[in-house]
């Protein structure tokens, strides 16, 4: 996965131009801990903001995509998907602190790593932008 990310900022939001992978991590990470048997609150800790906005960013970066394509996100959205980009991982670990590379990779499609990677993009490009 390319894990470069250009932020232009776009008055109060920013500008991104998200590959169809990179679209596809933040959908598959947000969508995961925005469907687990969790309340509001926790989906609040986990990613900042509650199901509503979580759902809404999820339905805008859902579909099959075959080219790189814009989005506009605010700094909420982006830290959204940078903290679901995180902390999916960590619902991964299992008893006596291991993480299970298999299933996540099952489930989402990717490695931890990508996630990781992308995640640190999102912080870098902001910082850029």
């Amino acid at each position: 996965m390319r894990t470069q990310l250009k932020l232009t900022r776009d008055g109060d939001a920013f500008l991104a131009r998200l590959t169809p992978r990179q679209a596809s991590a933040m959908y598959e990470a947000l969508s995961y801990l925005s469907e687990r048997d969790s309340g509001d609150t926790e989906l609040t800790l986990l990613v900042g903001a509650g199901r509503e906005a979580v759902d809404a960013l999820v339905a805008r970066l859902a579909g099959r995509h075959t080219e790189s394509r814009d989005f506009h996100l605010t700094l909420a959205e982006l830290h959204m998907a940078h903290s679901a980009l995180t902390a999916a991982p960590a619902m991964f670990v299992e008893r006596g602190g291991l993480f299970a590379e298999e299933p996540f990779h099952i489930r989402f499609g990717f490695y931890r790593e990508n996630f990781h990677a992308l995640a640190f993009a999102v912080v870098r490009a902001v910082a850029e932008a």
